[in-house]
């Protein structure tokens, strides 16, 4: 083997390394994109239900808000607690002013303020993390969480798409490291 090709092989091994890890590792993604972003909205589309349908979240990312201890609060609640505005028994509450949710499993998370009337005037977010399997898809934007109905399922489009998988990348590695040697 020349210095040539093994160079070009450990260059590759690397490569190969640096794109398992952006496939794999978690992210923590601050509510909104900005740490004054819970709060009432002006509009609908300063809704952080806006950002959220532009945002991919994927199991084991976690969510941070930033607010004003005291003075509001994280609930994380059901569909029907979301859909009424209902804080009287959500399933997790956050208070701290710096909150972190890891989201553990595919599907929709609810969450609503737990300020007094603040949900009803907006204040309220909806995240649909997708699958596992699904771990990228180029051209369908992520699904409305007004919309949402069912199980997490990747949307679908009438354009094409495609899907990246481990298996892909390995594939594609093993041929382009093949290539090289």
């Amino acid at each position: 083997m020349t210095m040539a090709s093994s160079s070009r092989a450990v260059s590759a091994s690397l490569l190969f390394f640096f794109l398992l890890l952006g496939f794999s590792a978690a992210k923590e993604l601050l509510v909104g994109g900005n740490i004054d972003a819970w709060k009432i909205p002006s509009s609908e589309l300063d809704s952080l239900n806006q950002w959220a349908e532009k945002s991919r979240f994927r199991v084991g990312d976690y969510l941070v808000w930033k607010y004003e201890s005291g003075k509001d609060s994280v609930l994380e609640v059901t569909r029907e607690e979301y859909g009424n505005c209902s804080t009287s028994n959500p399933i997790k509450e956050y208070s701290d002013g710096n909150t972190k949710v890891k989201l553990e499993r595919p599907g929709p998370f609810y969450f609503i303020s737990g300020a007094k009337g603040h949900c009803e005037k907006g204040q309220k977010l909806v995240v649909v993390v997708i699958s596992p399997r699904h771990t990228f898809r180029a051209t369908s934007p992520a699904p409305s969480p007004a919309e949402f109905e069912g199980p997490a399922v990747a949307p679908t489009s009438s354009a094409t798409t495609f899907q990246v998988g481990l298996v892909t990348v390995v594939g594609v590695l093993a041929m382009y490291v093949g290539f090289l040697v």
